[in-house]
């Protein structure tokens, strides 16, 4: 379904649909205890209510027994860098909050809130989150524009005692992850025995990079609109130029390209089909950009024996539901304090082995709509939450 086109003002039956499925929102409120008569009032609200009040406010650590907090996710979002939209403001964002709760809540059985906030102040954002802490027990960052993203989420992991992962960059990372997991076990190759690229050093290209790295991968090159990242950069990626081009690729995408096994796109910069020809055979091309691709499955086909994308018309889609439903879940279950790089390494893991025997060049991760993928991946990050990883 493809509204882009669609001029203000103009309708058709595909516009219609959508704006119809988000009249009113796309959430509301459920009771979990019966509120059918005044027994049922003095149970639920007051006098009985007063009851548990007291007993939290002797013992806090009851509150997760007896209110939702603990099992609530707070989707948190400036509405800075929205899907393809952009810098579009906390109100116009909420409709994808709003949208990331539903998944929640379809793919996790986990209630959660969308908190969209009308301020890109990182010391008000995690003031206002601190403030709101007796509230949720799990923050998800959502659609906040690098590099802010980056300081935002780790001053929030450092101030909450709870989970918090910003999504944009760890679940595209997770399911990248698991979807070259699955490409190296149809062609029987391992991953450190790849050489990978990755254009666009963004939120998502800098997380992906990071747990390729961590997952064992032992050759990575990432670009960015000035060419590939090395030691002349400062900051953050200084620091990854640091772990990553270890035969010191210099140049641009022609260059990093040249004789790679993978080709992961992040950037929404175009592709040429000619570049395709000077990877290693049985290449694995990964273009993510969402609508458009940095090159058309198509013709990524026709030079590359594995070919993904962000998109639900093509196979292979990389598809962050995936992962950020059942790695919160995983968290909430284990009460882990933080979301670790092993918690996202065995989710990944956990999402391949999905359909380790189901695999083809075709079918390297599973569908978004797997019922097996969030109870599998839950399960893989409290266990290794259990183990030490995050409690």
């Amino acid at each position: 379904m493809t509204l882009a086109q669609d001029r203000p003002g103009t309708t058709s039956p595909a516009r219609d649909e959508v704006f119809g499925a988000h009249e009113g929102g796309k959430l509301a409120t459920g009771l979990t205890t019966p509120l059918a008569d005044a027994r049922d009032l003095s149970i639920a609200y007051t006098p009985g209510v007063a009851d548990v009040c007291r007993a939290i406010a002797d013992d806090a650590a009851l509150a997760a027994r007896y209110t939702w907090a603990h099992r609530l996710v707070a989707v948190v979002s400036d509405g800075t860098a929205v899907l393809g939209l952009g810098d579009i403001g906390p109100r116009a964002s909420l409709p994808v909050m709003e949208g990331k709760s539903a998944l929640f809540k379809s793919f996790a059985g986990l209630d959660s809130i969308p908190l969209v906030l009308d301020t890109t102040d990182v010391d008000e954002i995690v003031e206002t989150l601190v403030r709101l802490r007796p509230t949720f027990g799990a923050v998800n960052l959502e659609d906040v524009a690098a590099p802010r993203c980056f300081e935002l989420e780790r001053r929030l992991i450092e101030a909450l005692d709870c989970p918090v992962m910003h999504d944009d960059q760890h679940g595209t990372a997770v399911v990248l992850l698991a979807a070259l997991n699955g490409a190296c076990r149809v062609q029987d190759r391992a991953l450190r025995d790849l050489r990978i690229v990755i254009s666009g050093a963004g939120a998502a290209g800098i997380a992906c990079a990071r747990i390729l790295l961590a997952a064992g991968a032992s050759d990575v090159v990432l670009l960015d609109s000035r060419g590939v990242v090395d030691a002349g950069r400062g900051g953050m990626k200084a620091e990854l130029a640091a772990v990553t081009n270890p035969r010191g690729v210099t140049g641009g995408i022609a260059e990093a390209l040249a004789g790679a096994d993978v080709f992961v796109g992040l950037s929404s910069a175009t592709l040429p089909e000619e570049l395709l020809t000077t990877m290693a055979p049985d290449g694995m091309v990964f273009a993510l950009s969402n609508p458009d691709p940095e090159v058309h499955p198509e013709v990524a086909a026709r030079h590359a024996a594995i070919v993904a994308t962000g998109r639900s018309d093509f196979p292979n889609q990389i598809n962050n539901v995936l992962a950020f439903p059942g790695i919160f879940r995983g968290a909430l279950d284990a009460n882990a304090r933080r979301i670790t790089d092993d918690m996202k390494v065995a989710a990944a893991t956990a999402i391949a082995d999905v359909v380790a025997g189901e695999l083809s060049p075709t079918n390297i991760v599973p569908g978004p709509f797997d019922p097996r993928v969030a109870p599998a991946v839950a399960a893989a990050v409290a266990r290794a939450a259990a183990a030490g990883a995050g409690c």
